[in-house]
């Protein structure tokens, strides 16, 4: 059942962790309806405007594991995207700052109304600005789920350390992600599966905050060139990725001799400073977290969520429609 706590037995080579100390709490969310602004358009960093899916819902055609870039989309969420709109006590943001700060990747998420009751996700992502938490079921459960049920998310992981690795923090991840993931443990060094390794010069939006327990930030795909050559053009939803110069222990920032270790969560964009989000997972010194490439690396087949897409280049929506202009320029060109 999603409410029993199970310590796995330790896989060979495993960190250890501080299993003991671990609080499971239960927090609760509701499928947050999409929300539009009064002007539909959405400015790119090429200039033009455009009216696209945007965030929130029940997304049926897209999951962890498939690509999330050039999608007519923009921050797209796939799976379910959740919020608690409660508004007592002090602070009226309190409970869904609260689903934000203990919910961690790889969470179980329990369906408690509508026709899909009893049915259990997998929380795979937060995403900032929004405030969601997003969760991923099966094609079947999506079908029967309707904006408003509410889930149950059993939140285990907050406070997770490596004793082994006292220089490394690992935020937003449920032990049982650790130990699926194929994470070795090698002191002091840590090694960690990544599909892709990119540089923090690339990061965007989400920089700045105090934390980075909640919500996530965004690679910048505006240069093409780079682009491709941190294969970033094949990014999937659920893609473990690895940040070099990137420290995210007490918030999200460039430094030079850090790694961060993320997930990816939300589409690409078509706005300046924007692109798919990645939520910080693990973060520290470049001599001891040592990312190992691995193209299988990815959230939908670790925790055998379902099968992941081909990772294929594609271009982002922006590229799509330069390509399309281009070519019409060239047909009414005479022969």
């Amino acid at each position: 059942m999603p409410a029993t706590i199970t310590k796995m037995s330790r896989v060979s080579g495993a960190p250890r962790m501080n299993w003991n100390d671990l609080v499971m709490i239960t927090v609760t969310g509701a499928i947050a309806h999409p929300q539009s602004k009064a002007n539909p358009y959405r400015v790119g960093h090429d200039g033009v405007p455009r009216i696209l899916t945007g965030t929130g819902g029940i997304v049926l055609n897209h999951r962890v594991g498939d690509p999330c870039i050039g999608l007519a989309a923009d921050h797209v969420e796939p799976g379910v995207s959740i919020r608690n709109e409660y508004r007592g006590g002090k602070d009226k943001e309190g409970a869904n700052l609260a689903l934000n700060t203990y919910s961690c990747i790889g969470n179980r998420a329990q369906v408690i109304t509508g026709p899909a009751t009893g049915s259990v996700g997998t929380v795979f992502g937060k995403h900032g600005g929004v405030n969601y938490v997003l969760v991923d079921f099966p094609a079947s459960v999506l079908r029967k789920l309707r904006n408003g049920d509410q889930m149950q998310v059993y939140a285990h992981g907050l406070g997770l350390r490596l004793p082994e690795h006292p220089d490394i923090t690992v935020l937003n991840c449920d032990p049982r992600l650790i130990q699926r993931w194929g994470v070795r443990s090698r002191p002091p060094k840590l090694l960690a599966p990544v599909t892709h390794s990119l540089p923090a010069a690339l990061m965007g939006s989400g920089l700045g905050r105090n934390n980075a327990a909640r919500g996530d930030y965004d690679v910048q795909l505006i240069d093409r060139q780079v682009t491709r050559r941190y294969g970033l053009n094949k990014l999937r939803f659920g893609d473990f990725v690895a940040i070099t110069d990137a420290d995210s222990r007490f918030g999200r920032s460039y430094h030079r001799g850090f790694v961060t270790i993320g997930v990816v969560v939300h589409s690409d964009s078509t706005v300046s400073g924007h692109g798919p989000g990645i939520v910080s997972l693990i973060t520290g010194p470049s001599s001891n977290v040592v990312p190992v490439k691995d193209e299988h690396a990815n959230i939908a087949n670790v925790l055998k969520l379902r099968r992941t897409a081909n990772a294929v280049p594609r271009k982002t929506l922006v590229g799509k429609d330069k390509a399309a202009v281009a070519q019409r320029v060239r047909s009414q060109l005479p022969a």
